[in-house]
């Protein structure tokens, strides 16, 4: 998940209020909110095999927080638990059934990732050094914008993110393998009163901490 999850010049100000309103939404997202709190529901898609009709999908749920900057916490409860902090230093994956804790230096791992867009990010030319941003049609109720990273060493091939009355609402990840996680968010409080400790992780007694 998290090489799914986890995981340009700057563009002129002006580019801003020209842009369709896909854009404007994340410019107003990253400058009015500053922590939220949500229910997620997550479809992965794989490509088709040889031989199949159908492709297979997948589908957890869970609850995601972050608080700017740097810091977000996704828990996973369905259909397994799985929970994934940045702490601000160091991005957490905990492993309920394997009881196991992979830890890793955020920095170094969410550059250019979904996550860098909604909840790293502080402002539209910083993620425009990372992605490259456009405004795509609207569709399904939503403005959208498409971001794709600037590197090109990534799994990260491109993120579409919807919004719906300004209200984050949709991730759409495609990877560079063919696969496709879609994300919608529910009962969104945006502004939560969320504090830095809720983002300190503490590793489970007797859990194994692997630091690749």
């Amino acid at each position: 998940m998290i090489k799914t999850f986890i995981t340009t010049a700057a563009l002129a100000l002006t580019s801003f209020t020209t842009q369709a309103d896909g854009l404007q939404d994340l410019e107003k997202f990253l400058r009015e909110v500053n922590s939220a709190q949500a229910s997620f529901t997550q479809v992965v898609t794989s490509p088709k095999r040889t031989g199949e009709t159908v492709a297979r999908s997948k589908t957890s749920s869970g609850r995601f927080e972050f608080l700017r900057p740097n810091r977000f916490r996704f828990e996973y409860t369905q259909p397994f638990e799985q929970t994934i902090v940045a702490d601000g230093q160091t991005l957490w994956l905990y492993d309920v059934d394997l009881n196991q804790v992979t830890a890793r230096q955020q920095q170094e791992v969410l550059g250019s990732t979904p996550a860098a867009l909604i909840a790293a990010g502080t402002d539209m030319r910083a993620l425009s050094q990372a992605f490259e941003l456009k405004a795509a049609p609207a569709h399904n109720g939503m403005e959208w914008l498409e971001a794709r990273p600037r590197a090109q060493d990534g799994q990260l091939h491109s993120v579409r993110v919807g919004f719906r009355q300004g209200q984050l609402t949709a991730l759409e990840i495609a990877d560079s393998l063919g696969q496709r996680s879609v994300l919608t968010f529910s009962q969104w409080q945006g502004n939560a009163p969320l504090t830095a400790e809720r983002f300190r992780f503490q590793v489970p007694v007797g859990a194994d901490v692997i630091r690749p």
